[in-house]
């Protein structure tokens, strides 16, 4: 997967990213996309897929967000495509066609597939996260789900392909036994599965995985925003680099933020005992 794409202009606000199916909150400094159709579990739709793309962007035009949670509305996730709509009844939001006429891999870069947000990307997922959800999840940097969350790659079933990028992308995240046995099979996981093969990292009561993914929010907004961001892009940018390489191409990002004015910040504020006031600096 390549890395952040900004070809498109953001919001000039990210609250005015939103639309019918994809509604946008922010709690402090963390932005909050939800996926809004839980009469079809949050099924994909273009409204959607141009929100999540309206939003990524936004969040990182917005050096005030720190952080984005990624969740759904209604108790699912997502149930991936709009099978009806693939099935030739119609795509559900056809004043948004010509933006992805406009912008053929609109669609790609909502499910992150083509574009990677420079900000970290928490998951909160309950209820059905299966096929373009699951796709959509490995697009994601923290994950966490109520108990009762499913998660699986159904296209096979149903004689499709997940093209996503979850051939390439879940063998790379999990271990490639149960990234191919998922993969093969199209059968659910259920949310301890999940966490025991790795997908995800936590697993909550239900109804609770919103909260638990702002408190992780909190803890990420409360570090230093260029370190942040830096870390998070040399972990994927060296994740297929030989250790040698990797480790040049560390030192090439890292080093420079030793010499901002946050990284001082951060030092003299632990001398002095109290929390550090980042400025982005």
């Amino acid at each position: 997967m390549g890395g952040t794409e900004h070809a498109a202009t953001a919001p000039a606000r990210p609250e005015d990213a939103g639309t019918e199916h994809l509604t946008v909150t922010r709690t402090g400094a963390t932005l909050v996309l939800t996926l809004d159709r839980p009469e079809a579990k949050n099924a994909l739709s273009l409204p959607m897929l141009v929100g999540l793309h309206d939003g990524w962007l936004a969040a990182d035009a917005d050096d005030g967000i720190r952080s984005i949670v990624l969740t759904g509305a209604g108790g699912s996730f997502c149930a991936g495509m709009d099978l009806k709509a693939l099935a030739g009844d119609g795509m559900t939001g056809e004043a948004y066609r010509e933006r992805l006429r406009a912008d053929p891999d609109l669609h790609w870069k909502a499910m992150l597939r083509h574009h990677r947000p420079r900000k970290p990307v928490i998951a909160a997922v309950e209820g059905h996260c299966v096929a373009g959800g699951t796709e959509i999840l490995q697009g994601t940097d923290i994950r966490v789900a109520g108990e009762g969350a499913t998660f699986g790659l159904y296209e096979v079933r149903r004689g499709l392909f997940p093209i996503g990028g979850s051939t390439v992308r879940l063998a790379r995240q999990i271990p490639r036994t149960h990234a191919l046995e998922m993969l093969l099979t199209g059968r659910p996981y259920p949310a301890p599965e999940a966490a025991r093969i790795g997908l995800i990292g936590h697993v909550v009561p239900d109804g609770t995985a919103l909260e638990k993914a702002l408190e992780i929010a909190e803890r990420i907004n409360a570090c230093g925003p260029l370190a942040v961001e830096a870390v998070k892009a040399s972990v994927y940018e060296t994740a297929e680099l030989t250790e040698a390489d990797g480790l040049a191409a560390e030192l090439a990002r890292g080093w420079p933020i030793f010499d901002t004015a946050d990284a001082k910040e951060g030092a003299r504020a632990f001398a002095e005992k109290r929390p550090p006031v980042f400025r982005r600096a």
